[in-house]
């Protein structure tokens, strides 16, 4: 009997999670469709577009199947409630931990495959999507600038841009490096800035504003009461970008790295960055969020179906669009933690890279345990 039902919850789940997969990973690759378009209208041969579209979509399945099953488990769960099969099925002397553990399998199932995703898979098809437009001239310049890292792509230059928003960019760092010795010439310091490029020259223009420069003094490079500090409203920096259109290879952002990869950058975050301590920390915190969200996201199914368990059968609603309301409720929550744990991504006295993981346990505790007390 077991088996048969198990089969029929299954059966109904997968129903509700294929229609809502489809549906929810189209409205998240809408982005990407309308890029391939743009993409194609340049003359790009329809193989090259299509693989660029598909290789959004292992990125898109990383948010996409988490909601997916969310919602199902909700609305499924809802449905049995309203109908009272569920008390069908008691009454027939099943347990809600037997009616519930083929999802959990499911559940658990799912988890491992968004693992092997977000460790492996959609690291290297972001990056092989980064290097096919660069390969087509079409990557833009500006997004060479990304946020919060340290940035040595450009000669001459390490840069640490704290936030960027399109071409305006905030908590600027830019040290000026010695092309003999690798040393810190001199830091540039800025509040806000505007990145711009035009088409056919080789360098980005960069504008900062609030701007305070600091220079060690060429006898004793070492000692900070000998620095000159000069301050300045604005400051133009161009940025050479020449040899970046040159180089075969793309260099890898954070989104392109895959755990192995992510785990070397935390253990060799000083290697040849000339680094004071405070900064070693910070930039390695920022690495262990990137790193920890990886997993977090690939726990989201399993989290989600124990708490969508019960909070589907306490709806008793069968209704799409309540199921819909409580499955935003759930997420805004859940992916809160991740922004909060993003904001705090420079403060390592914080942990903020385990902030994520005191709303994972908590959810899958709390869910265990309205099982229990609903069985």
């Amino acid at each position: 009997m077991l088996g048969r039902l198990g089969r029929y919850v299954l059966r109904d789940f997968a129903g509700l999670f294929g229609m809502a997969l489809v549906l929810v990973t189209f409205a998240m690759c809408l982005g990407a469709i309308y890029k391939a378009i743009d993409v194609l209208s340049r003359g790009i041969d329809v193989g090259t577009v299509l693989a660029f579209f598909f290789n959004n979509i292992p990125y898109t399945l990383s948010y996409s199947i988490p909601i997916s099953v969310l919602f199902a488990t909700l609305l499924l769960f809802g449905r049995l409630s309203a109908d009272s099969e569920l008390s069908a099925m008691k009454s027939g002397g099943l347990s809600l931990w037997q009616i519930a553990s083929p999802l959990i399998l499911m559940a658990l199932g799912l988890s491992v495959l968004c693992l092997v995703n977000n460790t492996l898979i959609y690291p290297n098809t972001q990056y092989a999507n980064r290097s096919l437009l660069k390969n087509m001239g079409i990557e833009d310049p500006v997004k060479l600038l990304d946020e919060g890292r340290f940035i040595r792509d450009f000669p001459g230059y390490m840069i640490y841009v704290g936030k960027k928003d399109g071409s305006q960019i905030e908590d600027l760092v830019f040290y000026e490096i010695s092309s003999e010795h690798g040393q810190i010439e001199r830091s540039i310091r800025a509040k806000t800035g505007t990145i711009s490029h035009r088409e056919g020259l080789p360098f980005l223009e960069v504008m900062l504003q609030s701007v305070r420069i600091e220079l060690p003094d060429a006898t004793h490079p070492n000692d900070a009461t000998k620095t000159h500090y000069i301050a300045a409203d604005q400051f133009p920096i161009q940025l050479d970008i020449s040899s970046m259109s040159e180089r075969k290879a793309v260099s890898k952002k954070r989104r392109n790295m895959t755990v192995d990869e992510l785990v070397y950058q935390i253990q060799h975050v000083d290697d040849s960055l000339g680094l004071v301590a405070e900064q070693v920390a910070e930039e390695r915190c920022r690495w262990r969020v990137h790193l920890h969200q990886r997993f977090y996201l690939a726990l989201a199914p399993l989290t989600f179906v124990l708490v969508g368990i019960p909070l589907g059968i306490r709806s008793h609603r069968r209704e799409s669009a309540a199921g819909m309301v409580l499955s935003l409720a759930v997420m805004f929550i859940y992916y809160l933690l991740m922004i909060v744990a993003d904001s705090l991504d420079g403060k390592p006295q914080w942990y903020p890279w385990l902030i994520p993981w005191i709303g994972t346990l908590s959810a899958q505790v709390g869910g265990l345990w309205m099982i229990h007390k609903l069985n």
